[in-house]
């Protein structure tokens, strides 16, 4: 491999930033300096260093963003700010969110260049857990418990798989579901005589947002990534 394409696939920078770091005399491998990225490497045996840091490639990058209000879930778009300018600065092909959380929704949001492991986490058939904290325009009435229970019909005649809620107080609620319909929770509720006015993803599979402000994010390690696959097989 040439190893400029390992450091770009490194997502350490943009091809055109790393070809300066060849003429900065910034690059070693083996601790020999490197001038021209055209040059041949083995990444299982030679060391690549800039700025004498190792640099170890990976194939797949898995991460958590605690997903701010009046962002939406897309790669690029002309009206709003994307999920993704929170990590522009990374340079990882591509690097794209799990599923999608509405503009004024919140909260957990997977983000990861596996595209295998992303399409089947929000498959119908992986069943994955999703916890949301809701807010709604009226009061809550226990009998909803019931109805959620037994599964939703939205407005187009379409069932939901049974889901569970929990009523907080006579406004808030949490919503534990294993679907990932379009506008699934506001749709549910609506369809029952109410509407949300405040969405947060809690959980998704396993993964929370721990302590993060929004738009901030972590990366996933090695037993979390595991626990993910664990879905596929």
């Amino acid at each position: 491999m040439r190893i400029d394409k390992y450091l770009s696939n490194a997502g350490l920078a943009s091809r055109s930033e790393i070809k300066r770091f060849f003429k900065d005399k910034r690059v070693t491998v083996n601790d020999q300096l490197i001038r021209q990225g055209k040059i041949q490497i083995d990444p299982n045996i030679d060391i690549i260093k800039v700025d004498n840091k190792v640099i170890q490639y990976k194939p797949y990058y898995y991460f958590v963003l605690n997903k701010p209000k009046g962002y939406v879930s897309a790669n690029e778009d002309d009206k709003y700010p994307t999920v993704m300018e929170f990590f522009s600065n990374l340079h990882i092909k591509d690097l794209t969110h799990v599923g999608r959380l509405d503009k004024d929704t919140t909260g957990v949001l997977l983000i990861t260049n596996d595209g295998k492991l992303g399409h089947f986490l929000i498959s119908p058939k992986s069943n994955v857990k999703k916890i949301y904290s809701l807010t709604v325009d009226k009061d809550l009435d226990d009998l909803l418990i019931k109805q959620f229970k037994d599964g939703i019909t939205l407005e187009n005649k379409e069932k939901c798989k049974p889901a569970k809620l929990t009523i907080i107080n006579k406004r808030k609620a949490t919503l534990e579901l294993t679907e990932g319909k379009y506008h699934q929770v506001k749709r549910m509720m609506r369809s029952v005589g109410y509407e949300v006015i405040a969405l947060n993803r809690d959980l998704f599979a396993f993964l929370t947002i721990k302590n993060l402000k929004p738009g901030k994010y972590y990366e996933l390690n090695e037993e979390e990534i595991n626990k993910l696959r664990e879905y596929m097989r």
